[in-house]
């Protein structure tokens, strides 16, 4: 499904990505865990080249991203849904309009990506909200609305980029429980940059612990929670257990 070999990224002398290999499989859903710096959203940025990578490789499929010219990348990100940190909708538009946006860039008619929309934002609970601007919701619902437009195109992949870390601690709840019931649906491979602990640990078919750049230590929530091998893995099992 996604396979990524040795890939790195420099900004000027500082190093973020060293030389990074992962394969996730279709149907998996892996949690990337790791310091701030350590690399992690550099990472899933370079999968559909929001970041261009400096060296290695990116395979969605049989497609190799890195080659891609940006006409082509254009057509493959459709394949992709990314859900950013901070939401990214257009102040201008309201709930609706904001979703189906993004069918319309792909060429989806007016009508059907109303439709689209409308549908995904029952998805996330948003089914009563479809007239507000992002000013009028809430962090959360301004986070579910980013959900629900990455999940309109219908992708095969999503990319979730610390989607909790701009929310107020009273509004992560929210996300992660649409989160977790993507997850339960089982339809769409996943990649999640987050340090919900909890969640990780519930929802995660495979856990990524990166530091400095680097894969420190990967395996089942339930090992590496219990037994970590890496410094990272340690100090998340201890904040896990004060938790």
């Amino acid at each position: 499904m996604l396979e990524i070999s040795n890939l790195v990224k420099n900004y000027g002398r500082k190093t973020a990505l060293q030389g990074v290999s992962l394969k996730v499989v279709r149907g998996e859903t892996v949690v990337i865990m790791g310091p701030s710096g350590c690399g992690k959203s550099t990472l899933i940025r370079c999968v559909n080249r929001l970041t261009e990578p400096d060296g290695g490789q990116v395979k969605l499929g049989s497609t190799e991203m890195t080659s891609l010219k940006m006409a082509e990348l254009l057509a493959v990100r459709r394949k992709i849904g990314f859900v950013f940190q901070h939401f990214n909708l257009v102040k201008r538009l309201n709930t609706l309009d904001n979703v189906s946006f993004s069918l319309r860039m792909h060429g989806v008619d007016l009508c059907t990506a109303r439709e689209k929309a409308a549908l995904v934002l029952k998805r996330v609970g948003l089914a009563h909200k479809l007239t507000e601007k992002p000013e009028e919701l809430s962090g959360g619902e301004q986070q579910r609305v980013g959900i629900a437009r990455a999940l309109a195109l219908e992708p095969e992949i999503m990319l979730w980029d610390e989607p909790t870390a701009s929310l107020d601690p009273i509004m992560v709840g929210e996300v992660v429980e649409v989160m977790e019931e993507l997850v339960r649906e089982g339809k769409t491979t996943m990649v999640i940059v987050t340090h919900e602990l909890s969640f990780a640990k519930r929802a995660a078919d495979r856990i990524i612990f990166m530091e400095k750049g680097r894969i420190v230590e990967e395996g089942l929530p339930e090992r590496v929670f219990a037994e970590p091998l890496s410094n990272i893995g340690k100090k998340y099992r201890q904040l896990l257990l004060a938790g």
